[in-house]
């Protein structure tokens, strides 16, 4: 099995690690963090979305123990990883410095073979490839591609909508709004915070922020008309993105949930992309590892071309199996 390593043992990296045990793709050879590991492994036992991890799980000298596994632990604080003498072939950052290509190359100076960035990055220039399983992983080029961002949660429930609306009916322009759980840039209380809007508590207001999934889909559509919004909402775990567009013939809500249960089923988009017959709300795809849930009854067209969509997603889980399971596929190539 490829060595991979883990930089970032926060929510996205912890469960990351949790996808890549649950769906044996990987068992990290080291993890990386500004913590102890005597201080991150309870948070990694007990999760308070997901639950308790079902084997033990302690820190020893020898680092983290999850199970029969036992798993180096570097303190970012006092040492720098060596990744060729740990004989490391992927790192899977998820620390949030990755998204510069000054952060991401320092883990190929230190012997990485390729990494693999849990965010989008900055500009195009900051990666070799923004790839995203099921819309567009056959640009891959091993040869090229040593940097690859796999850009956002909302980018990835976002562009499985984009893709099928683009292969059935074309997209002159349109714009997405996601309804997003709080997350850890928000505070708990009413304080000064870089962000105005995130001064105010996240678990009592709804709360207005920027969304980068638009410039993100633009690094694969460069010609895509699409632009949007956020509203953080005080839940801990699943969102929702709506996507109203022009599109480039009449169409009907029929045809066009007929195309999302299509590639659904089958194709590039099989177990990325889901869809929902029935009438829920979001603790229903709580812990759902798709990246994009349809809500058939949502869908609706006006005049013919105007077309909304509504995509659910565990803006956790859903991002965080498709990065383990694009962190062993990147890894064993």
């Amino acid at each position: 099995m490829p060595s991979i390593a883990v930089v970032g043992f926060g929510r996205i990296g912890r469960l990351a690690v949790r996808a890549g045990l649950t769906g044996k793709l990987f068992t990290p050879s080291a993890i990386v963090d500004i913590a102890a590991a005597e201080s991150m492994a309870p948070l990694f036992e007990v999760d308070s979305n997901y639950g308790r991890w079902p084997d033990a799980v302690r820190a020893e000298s020898d680092g983290l123990v999850i199970g029969d596994a036992v798993i180096t632990w570097i303190d970012a604080r006092t040492a720098k990883p060596d990744w060729k003498a740990l004989g490391v072939d992927l790192v899977l950052d998820c620390s949030g410095r990755g998204t510069t290509r000054a952060g991401a190359q320092a883990h190929l100076d230190a012997g990485a073979r390729r990494v693999l960035v849990s965010a989008a990055s900055k500009t195009l220039d900051d990666c070799d490839a923004v790839l995203l399983p099921g819309i567009n992983l056959e640009s891959y080029d091993p040869a090229r591609h040593r940097i690859v961002s796999m850009a956002s949660c909302t980018t990835n429930a976002l562009a499985p909508v984009v893709k099928v609306l683009l292969d059935t009916v074309g997209i002159r322009d349109g714009f997405f709004t996601t309804v997003h759980a709080y997350t850890n840039t928000q505070s708990l209380t009413d304080q000064p915070m870089k962000e105005r809007r995130d001064s105010w508590a996240a678990t009592e207001n709804i709360i207005p922020s920027s969304s980068g999934a638009a410039k993100a889909l633009k690094f694969i559509w460069p010609d895509l008309r699409v632009t949007g919004k956020a509203y953080r909402v005080p839940i801990r775990t699943g969102s929702i993105v709506e996507l109203t567009a022009r599109v480039s013939r009449e169409t009907s809500a029929a045809e066009v949930n007929d195309a999302f249960v299509a590639a659904a089923s089958d194709g590039a988009l099989a177990g990325i992309l889901g869809v929902l017959h029935g009438e829920w709300a979001s603790a229903r795809i709580v812990g759902e590892t798709r990246s994009s849930i349809i809500d058939l009854p949502l869908t609706s067209v006006s005049d013919g071309d105007l077309v909304t969509v509504a995509a659910w997603y565990d803006n956790e889980f859903g991002y965080a199996t498709r990065l383990a399971e694009m962190a062993a596929a990147l890894a064993d190539d």
